[in-house]
């Protein structure tokens, strides 16, 4: 081994070659037959992954060690380090260990450019030779999305788009929209050695999507979290409810007060709001302040639907609400009717009350109907047992008036018969 010569006797001649060239017996020994990386390899070696901009390890080992001489070079197969001296000017280069048994190399700030393979060399007989190959993972840059409208209405399909770019390998873009994930469609670009990746997304926007984030994440080896979002704007026309004040329980009768509010959310905020009564014209001793409807005294008169309508830029809804007025207390309610609701209105009946009254109310009338009717029958009874009494004593009076005024059986018989020649003469009437 004393007999080989250094890198360091020939790097300071002139001509005896440029920086990161090998010498002239380098050279033959790269030239000779090496052994390729394998099963038995006395040399052994590790692939590398890293991150632009931070630090690779190039690490070349031997497992029997004999004292030859350990040498990296690079992908260009120029000399990085001959054993501890380094004859390639990249101060990038810096030493980590040296030893009979191992040449460790770090690389600094490192780009594609040194992407590649990495040759470790032992002067053996024959010289064995192995690589390890340094794979650059360049993160996506200027990661943004680009929404074709900054303001939706309610039920349009938007179209937005996230950019990925320069990135190696090629990054994946997926969507959410809060906490749900959506499908997108990617189509990937290549410059030189590095893709640009742009994911679009079709939405079809609700009111509901108004101030939810929409997120690009990106799934890449060389960053974790990379994200970024743009929250919807989505506008609607107003939802409007209609709510009764008053009276808050129980049916609404004649005589006492009625009240009932509107209320109506949009984006923007609804301006104009109204009311009015459908199909009829409005009660002149209806009082409407705003969003509040107000009744002193109801009346039968105000039967009927009354509707509030609100309107904003974009479209305008309402809501209705159906008053039915019962008489008062004392008297029997009218039998209530169905209420039919028509989307998108929200109709109300003033006569979902208090339905375990009017049920009072009802048996109450039964039975006093009942009454009446047993008392009648009862009545109808004792005339009748009357009358019938009446009849029969009068007949059994007429039968007998025969045998009476007959001398002897005989003739009490004929008497019975047709001896009523004389009754007009001898009428008898019970009293």
């Amino acid at each position: 081994m004393a007999s080989r010569t250094e890198p360091s006797s020939c790097s300071g001649r002139g001509g005896g070659g440029a920086p990161g060239i090998l010498p002239l017996p380098l050279l033959l020994l790269a030239a000779a037959a090496l052994v390729p990386r394998g099963d038995g390899q006395n040399l052994v070696t590790e692939d590398v992954t890293v991150v632009e901009g931070e630090v690779a390890t190039i690490s070349c080992r031997v497992k029997n060690s004999d004292d030859s001489v350990i040498q990296l070079l690079n992908p260009n197969r120029q000399t990085i380090y001959f054993r501890d001296f380094r004859p390639l000017k990249d101060s990038r280069f810096q030493l980590v260990n040296f030893s009979n048994s191992e040449l460790r190399v770090s690389l600094t700030n490192v780009s594609v450019s040194d992407e590649g393979r990495y040759f470790c060399q032992l002067y053996t007989d024959p010289p064995q030779e192995t690589y390890t190959t340094i794979t650059v993972l360049v993160p996506p840059r200027n990661l943004m999305i680009d929404i074709q409208k900054e303001t939706a209405i309610e039920g349009e399909e938007i179209e937005l788009n996230c950019t990925a770019m320069a990135s190696r390998p090629a990054t994946t873009i997926r969507w959410f929209k809060g906490n749900k994930e959506l499908t997108g469609k990617s189509e990937v670009e290549q410059w030189s050695d590095m893709f640009t990746v742009t994911s679009q997304l079709l939405l079809t926007v609700g009111r509901e999507d108004d101030g939810v984030p929409v997120i690009c994440l990106v799934d890449h080896p060389a960053v974790k979290d990379l994200q970024t979002q743009r929250y919807l704007e989505v506008m609607y026309k107003p939802q409007v409810q209609v709510a009764q004040n008053y009276p808050q329980q129980g049916l609404t009768r004649e005589g006492e007060p009625f009240e009932l509010t509107c209320t109506a959310l949009g984006k923007p905020q609804p301006t104009d709001m109204k009311w009015l009564r459908v199909d009829d014209e409005m009660p002149q001793h209806v009082v409407v302040s705003g969003s509040n409807l107000f009744i002193s005294n109801l009346n039968k008169t105000d039967n009927g639907t009354y509707r509030c309508e609100a309107s904003n830029s974009v479209g305008k809804s309402y809501a209705d609400y159906m008053l039915f007025v019962y008489e008062p207390p004392t008297t029997i309610p009218p039998p209530t009717t169905a209420t039919t609701t028509t989307t998108p209105t929200i109709i109300t009946d003033s006569r979902a009350g208090d339905e375990g009254s009017i049920r009072a109310v009802d048996h109450a009338v039964i039975g006093g109907v009942v009454a009446v009717v047993v008392f009648a029958m009862l009545c109808l009874l004792i005339i009748l047992g009357r009358y019938f009494a009446r009849h029969k004593g009068t007949y059994f009076t007429h039968e007998a008036k025969g045998a009476d005024d007959a001398a002897d059986a005989d003739t009490a018989i004929i008497n019975a018969e047709g001896g009523q020649n004389n009754s007009e003469e001898k009428k008898e009437y019970f009293i």
